[in-house]
């Protein structure tokens, strides 16, 4: 068979030139697009598998974005690993691996294919369904408060290095009352809140993706910067609502926790990862609120209803069982 000069053409516009990835799996999945891993499926349009997905966005040859969704999860899981390590890794996914190719991307993606137009959404006439487009995150809302627990997982000790221990009031010193848990207790000293504001137009960027070749991308990162240089957390903040609104929310966020024991929530509320030692780090999410803990060490509570603030989360006797129960429950890394 003849290959004219059109059809050269017609392939380069329709090669992919991959920019980065990402894994939708219930065990890590952007958190920027849901509270679970059902949530964040759905705002793709997919059945959430049990098993998972792969992300791969790109461009055509025309600039165009496309996020093609792949059932190898463990190719694109093996590619970022590489990146994340400063190697090159070629991600071509076998066509029979490609569950669908979606218009647009879910994420911003801060780099372009080289040689190519800028980015754009892919024209009508290639495709007729709406392009997919990272969530707004130039207000506080679920997608920033998610990036916040993100962020402070993260970096944990430099968020950690701000909470002073003796402000935890208790009932024994006579600033609590006795049926107050300890986990009540953390949330009374709001001069420790550290503010969140600054995530305004930095978060939901899949970035450290370094230049591309056709083939070759970079891993998402999605590192959500605070005030402070190089990801440091802002410092010193005034909290923007009284200690007893903090410490009611800090009750109900706590409540819901607990109720995820006796009945599970959906996959990915509940994440478990590796932490120094022997311990965990724990991402619980639920209606309006995020949680994150070491599980041997104290929690945070981010709200929708206390933009750009973080409620330390005292540890006392009773968090450690609580934590305990909720990472016995959690999903993990494979």
């Amino acid at each position: 068979m003849v290959r004219t000069d059109e059809d050269a053409v017609a392939a380069e516009d329709d090669a992919l030139y991959v920019l980065t990835a990402v894994l939708l799996t219930p065990a890590k999945f952007p958190s920027v697009l849901g509270d679970d891993y059902p949530e964040a499926c759905a705002a793709l349009g997919l059945p959430p598998l049990a098993d998972g997905y792969g992300l791969v966005l790109g461009q055509d040859g025309s600039g165009a974005r496309w996020t093609v969704v792949i059932d190898d999860v463990s190719l694109v899981a093996v590619a970022i690993a590489s990146w994340d390590c400063g190697m090159e890794h070629e991600l071509s996914p076998d066509e029979r691996t490609v569950v669908t190719a979606l218009p647009g991307w879910p994420l911003a993606v801060a780099v372009a294919a080289p040689g190519v137009p800028a980015p754009h959404d892919p024209a009508p006439e290639a495709d007729d369904r709406p392009p997919l487009s990272p969530p707004d995150t130039n207000a506080w809302g679920p997608a920033q408060r998610r990036l916040g627990a993100d962020e402070i997982a993260l970096h944990w000790a430099r968020w950690r290095e701000q909470v002073d221990d003796s402000g935890f009031a208790t009932a024994a010193d006579g600033t609590g009352t006795a049926d107050d848990s300890e986990e009540l207790e953390g949330s009374q000293d709001l001069a420790g809140l550290a503010d969140l504001a600054d995530l305004a137009g930095q978060a939901g960027q899949a970035g450290q993706a370094r230049e591309p070749e056709a083939v070759v991308g970079d891993g998402a990162g999605g590192e959500v910067r605070g005030e402070g240089s190089a990801g440091e957390p802002a410092r010193g903040s005034t909290p923007g609502a009284g200690a007893g609104q903090g410490l009611s929310s800090v009750r109900r966020v706590l409540a819901e926790a607990r109720a995820y024991v006796d009945t599970p929530p959906p996959l990915g509320r509940i994440r478990s990862s590796f932490a120094a030692g022997d311990a965990r780090t724990l991402r619980v999410d639920g209606p309006g609120w995020s949680l994150v803990a070491r599980t041997d060490d104290i929690a945070f509570v981010l709200l929708d209803d206390e933009p750009g603030e973080v409620l330390p989360v005292g540890r006392g006797p009773e968090l450690p069982g609580l934590l305990k129960a909720l990472d016995e429950l959690a999903v993990r890394p494979g």
